[in-house]
């Protein structure tokens, strides 16, 4: 059990600036991994494993990608009790993100919206983080996605050697790959949910991850992250997009440009994503149609405005199998985690 109750810290993390309370943090948890600084938010991870896209997932509950951009704090984060990790996303090359301020917070809503733009140090640096994380080499169970994007630089025409570039870098360290192509923060790169250019991009992934499989010996899961900003024919021609170039899964959904929620609110209209409980129905609402198009077997993983046990039931009800928190933990903590997880092995673990 956590020594230090998240209710402590919050009044004090959230004095700062969002960005500097992301940063202090990260940079506590990462010098705290691994040693007895940890038990600070040390919690027992509930067992309650599901099988999905060919992994055994310890249990349902998983950190999305965005809070550890550069990989530096795994071992810290799997800690927490996640029985899945995601970090990212990480670009080809090092960039700095879109200028500050560039998070803002909404507590009146529970809610944020990041403008940070994959800021980030680059795959060389990623890849040697998660090659030094300790959870991985002790071989305790933790899965952990590695989630991939490009350059704000590189032409929207150009984009898919960024993935190829990244998809080819962390290969041999990922449980799962994730291709994002919803972040609102790069310019464009929503463009790459559409039709031709989805088409184009998952054919060029999936050529090569065949090509990685054979060299490797092991075929490493594709999950694609979509936004909440889509039209139902947008949703369709995605999942079709999918299932025709053999993507493992799904994910969804990334944050949204919508302010209908928010109206009113300080900062509700600055730019960027905007994430916690205000997306939650527009999230419910993509998976139950992606639910609906792909299919009963068709891995999908819900995030977006889980701030309960109850949020995270209603992900499964419309059709997720497993869950990812990143704005829920920022206000909620660590105690989320288990909260959630145990949640959902009472309602489904008899069913796995």
């Amino acid at each position: 059990m956590s020594l230090l109750p998240y209710a402590l810290a919050r009044p004090f993390l959230f004095r700062l600036d969002p960005e500097r309370a992301h940063d202090l943090t990260l940079e506590w948890l990462a010098r705290g991994q691994g040693t007895a600084l940890e038990r600070a938010w040390r919690q027992a991870r509930v067992s309650d494993p599901v099988e999905l896209a060919g992994l055994r997932f310890p249990n349902r509950v998983g950190l999305a990608a965005g809070l550890d951009k550069n990989a530096r704090c795994i071992d810290a984060l799997a800690a927490m009790g996640f029985g899945f990790v995601e970090v990212g996303t990480v670009t080809p090359r090092p960039q700095p993100g879109n200028p500050r301020p560039r998070m803002f917070r909404l507590p009146e809503a529970q809610a944020l919206i990041n403008r940070l733009g994959f800021n980030n140090d680059g795959l060389d640096a990623f890849v040697a983080n998660v090659q030094r994380s300790r959870v991985r080499t002790e071989g305790r169970p933790l899965l952990l996605g590695l989630n991939i994007g490009k350059n704000a630089s590189t032409p929207i025409g150009e984009a898919t050697q960024d993935y190829l570039d990244c998809l080819r870098g962390v290969y041999p360290h990922a449980d799962y790959v994730t291709v994002n192509i919803s972040s609102p923060n790069t310019q464009n790169l929503r463009a790459l949910q559409g039709d031709a250019a989805l088409d184009a991009l998952l054919g060029a992934i999936a050529a090569e991850r065949e090509r990685l499989a054979a060299a490797q010996g092991r075929r490493v899961p594709v999950f694609v992250k979509i936004a909440p900003d889509l039209q139902p024919e947008q949703v369709e021609v995605i999942a079709a997009t999918l299932q025709r170039h053999g993507m493992d899964g799904v994910i969804a959904t990334n944050t949204t440009v919508e302010r209908a929620a928010v109206q009113g609110l300080a900062h509700a209209n600055e730019a960027g994503g905007l994430s916690g409980a205000p997306v939650r129905e527009a999230s419910n609402a993509i998976i139950r149609q992606l639910r609906a198009r792909l299919g009963a077997g068709y891995p999908i993983i819900g995030v977006g405005g889980v701030l309960s046990a109850q949020d995270a039931l209603a992900k499964i009800e419309a059709g997720a199998d497993v869950v990812q928190l990143y704005t829920g933990l920022i206000y909620r903590g660590p105690a989320l985690v288990p909260e959630i997880a145990r949640a959902l092995r009472a309602r489904l673990g008899d069913t796995a």
